[in-house]
């Protein structure tokens, strides 16, 4: 007896009844429509796509972001925030790219310790460069105290040649021993600021990780020693103009209030100190600004002034944080030196007649002068690396500096001048960039 095929309505869709199986390929009938006021019963078939919505673009899909493994580096894309290899944030927003940092510091606006760092790394990658010309400012400042201790060890007195002399000629000694020594100090003068402005050469170079020895840092900076002579010069008559009009002010008020005087001229003295305090931060980055930039001596004195506007206090804190460390660490090396040679000394002293005490004395004053000239080159060069490292900041603050670098770093130009001379990066200008060396940029 064969099976009667089932009879009666069929569900919709063409599925057997409940206990049969499906059978293979498609059903012989199409499926019926359900009827009017009846829920369709969904089995095999897909659920209808919703109709478009008009008027709303198309959203395309994120870009997937994968962290990149510890032994591994990002992949950078075009550059461009939403396109394929540009880094992405896990919620699709562009990650923060640091800024480059090719050589010493990173190229951007600086913080204090960065500047600390800075100058210490100048140091240390053109050893010959910063201490060679920190040996000479410091060589006049200590042949003098070397001689004058020589002298003293050696038992020489000039009291003795003095009681034969009258006062005229006692007057005029003394006369000529002070311009000997206002002579010395103007030369001191120069010099440091010279050498000041000849060593911002290896900080400006170090940016962009380009070491500068001793010969071509005078070279790069040969043409600007007679505007740095010039800054120099205007230093210090503007000092003496400040102390002649301090003076004259004195004068004037002990001939006006007579007793009184004495109270009027602390605060009259205070009142010069903080004049000369505030004009020193004001043109504390004058000889830096004249090197790298090539300007004239007034030039660089406005240059200063505008660089150093609104962060006078910032400068200041600076100058005295280094000036504090340089003094400290100095005094802790050159301690240790003073006390060995005081004791090796008097050991010697302890055994030796009167000759012995004289050659020992002056080896032991040779040693610690020469122990302190080299302990002193180093803070010389440490604190002027900071300086120049102060006007490479306020450039980057105010003139945008490290854009400048950065598109020089890119192309590579100039490796043997110094970074930031060029005009674009003095004065913003873009239409005389130097273009990359693939040829001029598409026109648009």
């Amino acid at each position: 007896m064969s099976e009667q095929e089932p009879t009666g309505p069929q569900p919709w869709g063409g599925h057997p009844p409940w206990g049969q199986q499906q059978p293979w390929g498609n059903p012989e009938q199409p499926a019926a429509p359900p009827r009017w006021g009846e829920q369709p019963q969904w089995g095999n078939q897909q659920r209808p796509a919703p109709p478009p919505q008009w008027g709303v673009p198309p959203q395309p899909e994120a870009p997937r972001w994968e962290q990149p493994r510890w032994d591994q580096q990002p992949q950078w894309g075009p550059g461009n925030p939403g396109q394929p290899g540009y880094p992405q944030a896990p919620s699709g927003q562009p990650r923060y790219v640091a800024p480059p940092k090719p050589g010493i510091v990173p190229l951007r606006p600086l913080m204090l310790g960065e500047i600390l760092d800075g100058a210490f790394q100048t140091v240390r990658r053109n050893p010959a460069a910063m201490l060679g010309a920190g040996v000479i400012a410091q060589a006049l400042g200590s042949v003098i105290p070397a001689l004058a201790q020589t002298g003293a060890v050696s038992g020489w007195s000039p009291s003795g040649w003095l009681e034969g002399i009258g006062p005229a000629q006692a007057v005029a000694l003394g006369l000529g021993l002070a311009g000997v020594g206002l002579l010395l100090m103007l030369f001191s003068v120069f010099i440091s600021v010279l050498v000041q402005g000849a060593m911002a050469v290896p900080v400006a170079r170090s940016l962009l990780n380009r070491r500068t020895s001793f010969r071509q840092m005078w070279s790069l900076s040969r043409s600007r020693i007679g505007a740095l002579l010039g800054l120099a010069g205007l230093l210090i008559l503007g000092v003496a103009a400040v102390v002649a009009l301090s003076v004259l002010g004195t004068m004037a008020l002990v001939a006006a209030l007579g007793r009184s005087a004495p109270g009027a001229l602390v605060f009259l003295f205070l009142g010069l100190m903080v004049v000369l305090v505030w004009l020193a931060v004001r043109f504390l980055v004058a000889p830096a600004a004249v090197v790298v930039e090539e300007l004239g001596p007034f030039a660089g004195l406005r240059r200063s002034w505008r660089l150093t506007r609104g962060n006078w206090w910032r400068l200041l804190g600076i100058s005295l944080v280094v000036g504090l460390m340089v003094g400290v660490l100095s005094q802790i090396v050159l301690l240790p030196v003073k006390l060995l040679g005081n004791a090796v000394g008097f050991t010697v002293f302890s055994q030796g007649g009167d000759g012995a005490d004289h050659t020992v004395g002056i080896a032991v004053a040779v040693a610690s002068t020469v122990v302190t000239a080299l302990v002193a080159a180093v803070g010389f060069a440490f604190q002027t690396s900071t300086m120049a490292l102060v006007y490479l900041d306020l450039r980057m603050r105010k003139d945008g500096l490290d854009l400048s670098l950065m598109r020089q770093l890119e192309t590579g130009s100039d490796p043997d001048g110094i970074p930031g001379r060029a005009p674009a990066a003095i004065l913003g200008d873009p239409s005389v960039w130097q273009r990359p060396p693939y040829g001029p940029p598409p026109v648009r």
